[in-house]
């Protein structure tokens, strides 16, 4: 998610500051999120989303520092078990994570009959690996995360979430049958995560027929920047251009959006999923708590307003 001004005044909740007044005021107040007006609640107010702010009430703090590329904090919540931010924004959360992570990893590999070679492109969590682990089918994993101490700090301190970095199946190097970015928004190290350059690289890398998927924002509040993603996209990709969208309670509007397409090649259908991961899922140590078929068709059911812009 997008990097943001985090500590924030009860009666004064800025629209909009640049990256270095909000470094400035870091240095001179409380920690990332940690209001100064009520004491013990994380508050999350962002240029992404202006004039709103989520709060969650603080436990604990467990982590706190500065990696090369960004300010990482983990703290023990009230309601949403441990959670993990980045630059003053949620990332994940112990209890409502589940429904980012295994969304974004199955809805694009339930769509192809038996993918292979997978690419995470982010995703230093371990979330997205832990997901693509379920698939059977699947031989190799490779990870291209930027930030090391995101790897260390999810290891330590969600230990579920980062269990796929134990797989055998992350090795280096292939041509991919699907590609998955999991990214934040795209302000600070994570901008070039929405660029153009990116996502033509991506389509070179997978083979035809494959399927990319990617962290789209909120039709809420983000469809002008959803507009120039679907754009691009058509440009890029030969074969399927489609937008799905999901539920997460402490993400911006409480909602999050994927972008999913194909490249020329065996046609893709992405509302109905050719596999069954819960076939895969009767093997594996934790079941999955949000995904299953029903949902993956009803993540592409877009309300009136969004269709229109999407669809046209």
């Amino acid at each position: 998610m997008a990097e943001q001004n985090s500590v924030v005044d009860a009666t004064d909740f800025p629209i909009k500051k640049t990256r270095e007044e909000d470094e400035v005021e870091a240095t001179t107040k409380a920690p990332d999120g940690i209001s100064s007006v009520i004491p013990g609640w994380f508050s999350v107010t962002s240029p992404m989303w202006p004039g709103e702010a989520h709060s969650l009430k603080v436990e604990k703090v467990l982590f706190q520092g500065k990696s090369e590329y960004q300010n990482i904090m983990i703290f023990q919540s009230a309601t949403y078990g441990k959670v993990f931010v980045l630059d003053g924004v949620i990332q994940a959360t112990e209890r409502d994570d589940c429904a980012y992570q295994e969304m974004i990893a199955h809805l694009p590999l339930c769509s192809i009959p038996n993918p292979k070679k997978v690419l995470v492109i982010g995703g230093g969590r371990g979330g997205v690996l832990r997901e693509v682990a379920r698939h059977s089918s699947v031989e190799q994993i490779d990870i291209c995360e930027i930030d090391g101490m995101v790897v260390e700090v999810s290891k330590e301190f969600f230990p579920d979430l980062a269990v796929g970095y134990e797989d055998p199946r992350a090795v280096p190097e292939g041509t991919y049958d699907a590609v998955i970015v999991d990214s934040s928004d795209p302000i600070g190290p994570s901008k070039e995560l929405f660029e153009k350059p990116l996502f033509e690289s991506v389509a070179m890398a997978l083979r035809p027929g494959g399927v990319f998927c990617t962290q789209a924002e909120s039709i809420w509040v983000h469809m002008h920047i959803i507009e120039d993603i679907i754009s691009n996209f058509r440009q890029i990709f030969q074969g399927s251009v489609n937008y799905a969208w999901t539920t997460v309670p402490t993400y911006p509007s409480g909602v999050i959006g994927f972008m999913l397409c194909s490249t020329g090649g065996p046609a893709v259908d992405f509302r109905s999923p050719v596999r069954s991961i819960e076939d895969d899922d009767d093997n594996q140590k934790e079941a999955l708590k949000f995904y299953n078929k029903e949902i993956h068709s009803a993540a592409f059911c877009l309300p009136s307003f969004a269709k229109k812009v999407i669809m046209h």
